[in-house]
């Protein structure tokens, strides 16, 4: 049984720094491409960063380029999203996801979390 759980969200201040972590079990995870997604309320899901299964490329949503970054640990079937610089327009409810293979930035993603809420106050 494939789970994805994510942790690391909480309440912060606008400005401040949150790192979210999203551990896998049940699968290979290197095989795997993850990806964060969000969703805030009243909104649709949205994609926000994307890894490959080794790493070595990333992509990111414009709204959080410069700001996030993804990242991931193979050796503990672990991926991170570290988020510098948060906004209120950053609160959100966000997921994992992984997907066979590859990575996008759509949702057709084989696996998801169940979410952690980020709460950014201003």
């Amino acid at each position: 049984q494939v789970q994805l759980v994510e942790s690391g969200g909480g309440l912060v201040q606008a400005g401040e720094t949150l790192t979210l972590s999203c551990t896998a079990s049940g699968l290979t995870f290197s095989t795997y491409g993850m990806a964060w997604f969000r969703q805030a309320p009243g909104k649709e899901r949205e994609f926000v960063a994307a890894i490959s299964r080794q790493g070595a490329s990333t992509t990111y949503a414009d709204s959080v380029k410069g700001r996030f970054t993804v990242s991931r640990d193979n050796a503990k079937n672990t991926v991170f999203l570290q988020m510098n610089s948060l906004k209120a327009g950053d609160t959100a409810v966000y997921y994992c996801a992984a997907k066979l293979w590859t990575y996008s930035r759509l949702s057709n993603y084989d696996y998801w979390g169940q979410g952690t809420q980020v709460t950014v106050s201003s």
